[in-house]
């Protein structure tokens, strides 16, 4: 992996607790000295700040998880000894499968990802785009080095701006929705910390009955609803400032602003070889 950051450390760890690789199949780079020792002492692998040439003759997958910005640079590094059996993973936001090909010069597998970050303990939501220089056999594998942290799905490439907007900062707004309700457990009197408990709690259950029963959340709502009750009450007070149709535009928006920086990226490196 060339990077290892959140996501590119969280992978190493969810392939070795998967059984996806071992230890001795796995290297990594990272710039920072700090960050390179951490994960080469928390996984017992061979992680450098400097080898990401090295790393990319010697793997038959490589994986990219830096910066957009820096995505190019890599490439640049790497490409003469890229070769067209490998298989080449980008998990960097907004930059599309095409660029990579346009970047790397030669035909080859490539797979663009769009985890988010509770992919650090394993309920990651990941999303892929392949293109069609990929086999069966190698979407098969790529989807299990991501099922080890969490959920895939494989999507048309076009749609990777929604799923950056909903999954890849989703859990930001689900954060704000955790620290509201803090927060209103705290003005009625309620401790910080039973609070946190309470609140954390009640989103992780919330979100298990909906992938257990596989209702429509609609119906699970209802069914905390009483005639004249206490969440209704709630319930009216929401709609009244209209929760929903702000969390519709959330994603509305970051899908627009996604594709924005899709556009920039192609604009800055698209001539680049």
């Amino acid at each position: 992996g060339l990077g290892a950051g959140n996501i590119g450390g969280a992978l190493i760890g969810g392939i070795l607790k998967a059984g996806v690789a071992d230890t001795e199949h796995l290297r990594a780079t990272d710039a920072s000295a700090a960050r390179a020792e951490e994960i080469a002492a928390k996984y017992m692998i061979e992680v450098s700040r400097s080898g990401n040439r090295q790393v990319a003759q010697w793997a038959e997958v490589v994986l990219i998880a830096v910066k957009p910005p820096t995505v190019p640079h890599v490439i640049a590094e790497i490409r003469d000894v890229l070769r067209d059996d490998q298989i080449l993973i980008s998990v960097a936001a907004a930059f599309p499968i095409a660029l990579l090909e346009r970047l790397i010069g030669q035909p080859m597998p490539i797979f663009r990802a769009m985890p988010n970050i509770p992919v650090v303990v394993g309920e990651g939501a990941t999303a892929l785009a392949v293109n069609g220089a990929a086999t069966a056999e190698q979407r098969k594998f790529v989807e299990s080095i991501f099922r080890s942290t969490g959920v895939v799905c494989t999507v048309d490439e076009e749609l990777m701006d929604a799923v950056t907007a909903l999954s890849g900062s989703g859990p930001a707004y689900v954060y704000m929705v955790i620290e509201a309700l803090i927060a209103g457990g705290l003005k009625m009197g309620l401790s910080h910390e039973i609070s946190t408990r309470l609140a954390e709690q009640t989103v992780l259950g919330a979100a298990k009955l909906v992938r257990e029963t596989m209702l429509h959340p609609a119906i699970l709502k209802d069914r905390v609803i009483t005639p004249g009750g206490v969440t209704i009450s709630a319930i009216h007070e929401l709609e009244r400032h209209g929760l929903r149709a702000m969390l519709i535009s959330a994603v509305e928006t970051a899908t627009r602003r996604s594709r924005e920086l899709t556009q920039s990226l192609v604009a800055k490196f698209g001539g680049a070889k």
